[in-house]
């Protein structure tokens, strides 16, 4: 009898969706149309038979969202954002100002904050603003005095879009950056951060990464082995996983990375550890 339960046990593990038994938080997630946007990811997770921990949603993702001189219409759907991850304990909201929109942005920063949010994002190319403006670095220090993480593109299609970035970083050492796509196809760029490691007083070790959309593209590419290297290189500790859906799917970006022969630590933090750390994410747990 014994003997019998222990086998209908194994049976029932081995036919668990294999997705569900690591932890994945998916850092990139657009919700364009807000709640019908998280029901179509939902329906993707579901037919994936993935399962996550936890998704960083961000509401902006087009070229007329979030754009210089519109507070009112930012602050609107910021609170929208805020009011959703109020009744879906799995979302991080992922709040949005303009760098150009001045004290305004400052003080919208302060107001999400408070209201919740842990991580700000910004665009230079869907917003239209230039990384390396002074509004710009005084915004990432103000969201670094107020906890904030500031996620911003980095798939480098803006010219000098990584060396602007890395020299953001530097100059806001309390604020912690989350660059997404690390660099995009430029990726190599970002092996820089083990030579500037060994600069004393340099570097403030600020930098993360997520790995949306790029994984999937060059997984199974001559330049997969590059990639692997870069990410050793900036540090596994440092890399996040996303699905930059709609676009992608989590499920691809997973598979993906499945593929890059990493070992089951490095797999473990880039799915879910490091989310949780960066984030402060403690209840979180792997299911």
């Amino acid at each position: 009898m014994k003997l019998r339960i222990l086998f209908a046990a194994a049976l029932a593990v081995s036919a668990y969706p294999a997705a569900a038994e690591a932890g994945l938080f998916d850092v990139h997630v657009h919700l364009h149309s807000g709640e019908a946007s998280l029901r179509g990811y939902d329906a993707q997770l579901e037919a994936s038979g993935r399962q996550v921990s936890g998704y960083g949603a961000m509401w902006f993702g087009g070229p007329n969202r979030a754009l210089h001189g519109d507070p009112d219409a930012i602050r609107a759907n910021n609170d929208a954002l805020l009011a959703l991850a109020r009744r879906d304990p799995r979302m991080l909201p992922i709040v949005t100002v303009h760098p150009y929109d001045g004290e305004e942005a400052l003080a919208e920063l302060a107001r999400t904050a408070a209201g919740g949010a842990r991580v700000v994002k910004i665009h230079p190319h869907t917003q239209g603003f230039d990384a390396a403006d002074p509004r710009v670095l005084a915004l990432v220090r103000r969201a670094g005095e107020l906890g904030l993480v500031v996620l911003m593109d980095n798939a480098n299609i803006v010219p000098g879009d990584s060396e602007k970035l890395f020299n953001l970083a530097l100059a806001a050492p309390g604020t912690k950056f989350l660059f997404a796509h690390i660099g995009g196809m430029n990726f190599r760029f970002w092996n820089i951060l083990k030579a500037a490691r060994t600069a004393e007083g340099l570097f403030g070790n600020n930098i993360y990464f997520d790995i949306s959309a790029i994984v999937a593209l060059v997984a199974d590419s001559p330049v997969a082995d590059e990639f692997v290297w870069t990410l050793r290189n900036v540090g596994i500790e440092h890399v996040l996983l996303g699905s930059d859906y709609p676009q992608y799917s989590l499920d691809q970006n997973v598979e993906a990375l499945g593929r890059l022969g990493l070992s089951e630590n490095e797999l473990d933090r880039i799915r879910l550890r490091n989310a949780n750390e960066l984030f402060g994410l403690t209840a979180l747990q792997a299911h």
